[in-house]
């Protein structure tokens, strides 16, 4: 192989993986905890994500009865954004894509 045609083939699979992430839909995962109560939870959660206090009250059951719960998903670039949020109080998250 010319070493021309190995350098675009390898800027075209940069090309293609870039797209890719950015046509993934990610996750935040918050997951149960016995140190945050559910006040703060709920909280943290409507300022992270801008979701009413019904949904965070709504999620915040869920995660205590499951141990975790997605409670947002979007772009990369927002979820980071969302789990930095949520991290402020040291709640424990994970982003899946």
């Amino acid at each position: 192989m010319k070493w021309w045609l190995a350098e675009s083939r390898t800027q075209t699979q940069v090309d293609v993986a870039v797209e890719v992430q950015a046509e993934t839909v990610w996750k935040v995962i918050l997951y149960d905890d016995d140190i945050h109560t559910f006040e703060e939870v709920i909280n943290q959660l409507v300022k992270a994500t801008g979701c009413s206090v019904g949904r965070a009250e709504d999620l915040s059951w869920k995660v205590h009865r499951e141990g975790k719960a997605l409670v947002f998903e979007d772009e990369f670039e927002p979820c980071f954004k969302v789990q930095g949020v949520l991290k402020e109080i040291g709640l424990v998250t994970e982003i899946r894509g």
